[in-house]
């Protein structure tokens, strides 16, 4: 029997959270101080596995997708090996420093982690959450009995932190983040190129974009665009969709020639102002949306600021992609691999985002047509299975750990 519980150590946010697979499931809920998506518990899962191998995912909630990747990778492993494998998803760790007392603590908050869990596989999604794991690993003796794998979620720009010739495996979303990886000091036999890991649900729909729109009461006759307005609802959503709601409605013709659908995220009150507004086309207005891979699969393009993961999954839907902005460093990079692949255009203004959408939808179909192809062979709808079933190979190579490995006799604190 395999019980999920919160850890006692919580400090700077720091909460370990199990979650595992199986039919049969109890749950209870337990009180933590914590901030993130949850309303302050977590969830405790029992199933009756006998014998699994753990997975421990680092990561921190410090934006980027690192939570939507980790939720990919954990939900991958359970469709492909069930009751295999055990998912200890995430341990937070959102501050690295260079002090020198912060450092100390971090290495033994990481080694206290490992005896806890005492996994047979450590998976990074974050950049920062490499080094000192490693260290730990490599201090107690273990860095050849664990396999530590690197799943990098920045699409084509990314930070050298992402990369340690110490893990055994570095997933890369493209081949312009596996060229940086042997840049710094890697082996070319160390990385794969499988792409960015998405949830399942997005590789293995079901439903057929006419059965989607009859499911979620989209007029089936007309083109729908999506507007993105991220968790939070941020960016120019409103007026974008002003402007939309303004360009897809023939004047001449008097009736729309397109349809639109805001996602607005947990922003309660751009909900309420776009609610108010009178319109002249179909509209919905969504808030915070947790099976984004049916809206996206019943629309025709999208409207999106560079976060990597949104772009890779209106790939999987064959969304041909205006992108409205990005954050700079890590999502720069995004746009070029988009507007270079014929996937989608960049622009800032709404005027020439509504703009492009009603040709789109009237004088350019040719062009949105293309534009759904490309995306579509841009796409890598496999990523998250491959990923997983490359970590069970390593892990079947190396067997599992046994228990007695964990038990540390030294500690860091002459060390720093």
């Amino acid at each position: 029997m395999v019980t999920t519980v919160a850890s006692p150590r919580k400090s700077i946010n720091t909460v370990f959270q199990r979650f595992a697979g199986g039919s049969s499931q109890k749950k209870r809920k337990y009180d933590v101080q914590d901030d993130y998506e949850g309303e302050g518990t977590v969830e405790m899962v029992q199933i009756g596995a006998d014998k699994t191998k753990n997975v421990l995912i680092l990561m921190s909630d410090t934006g980027g997708g690192h939570r939507a990747s980790a939720e990919a990778i954990r939900d991958a492993f359970r469709l492909e090996f069930g009751d295999e494998y055990q998912v200890v998803d995430p341990f937070f760790c959102p501050v690295i420093s260079s002090s020198d007392a912060l450092l100390l603590y971090l290495k033994r908050e990481v080694e206290a982690g490992l005896m806890e869990y005492k996994p047979d596989i450590i998976i990074s999604v974050h950049p920062l959450m490499q080094h000192i794991p490693l260290w730990v690993l490599k201090w107690q003796g273990l860095q050849k009995k664990v396999v530590f794998v690197t799943v990098i979620t920045d699409l084509n720009t990314c930070h050298r932190t992402w990369f340690n010739p110490g893990v055994n495996r570095c997933y890369c979303p493209s081949e312009e983040v596996a060229k940086r990886a042997l840049l710094d000091g890697l082996e070319e036999s160390q990385t794969r190129v499988f792409g960015l890991p998405i949830r399942p649900s997005f590789c293995r729909s079901v439903l057929s974009k006419d059965d989607l729109r009859v499911e979620l009461e989209i007029d089936p006759a007309l083109p729908a665009v999506l507007l993105m307005g991220g968790g939070e609802g941020m960016g120019p959503v409103k007026k974008t969709a002003k402007a939309l709601g303004e360009s897809l409605f023939d004047e001449e013709l008097g009736k729309p020639i397109g349809q639109l659908i805001v996602i607005c995220g947990r922003n309660k009150d751009l909900v309420s102002t776009l609610e108010s507004l009178e319109w002249k086309i179909p509209v919905k207005i969504r808030g915070f949306e947790t099976q984004m891979e049916k809206w996206m699969g019943a629309c025709d393009c999208i409207i999106t600021k560079a976060g990597p993961g949104t772009i890779a999954e209106a790939l999987i839907k064959g969304l041909p992609i205006i992108l409205n902005d990005y954050l700079p460093g890590q999502e720069k990079g995004n746009v070029p691999y988009v507007v270079d692949s014929g996937a989608g255009v960049f622009t800032r203004s709404p005027k020439e985002t509504a703009k492009l959408v009603a040709e789109w939808f009237s004088t350019k179909t040719d062009e949105l047509k293309r534009m759904s192809e490309n995306a579509l062979n841009l796409a890598q709808p496999d990523a998250v299975f491959d990923i997983v079933k490359d970590i069970h190979e390593l892990s079947c190579q190396r067997g599992p750990v046994s228990s007695s490995s964990f038990v540390f006799t030294s500690s860091f604190s002459s060390l720093i």
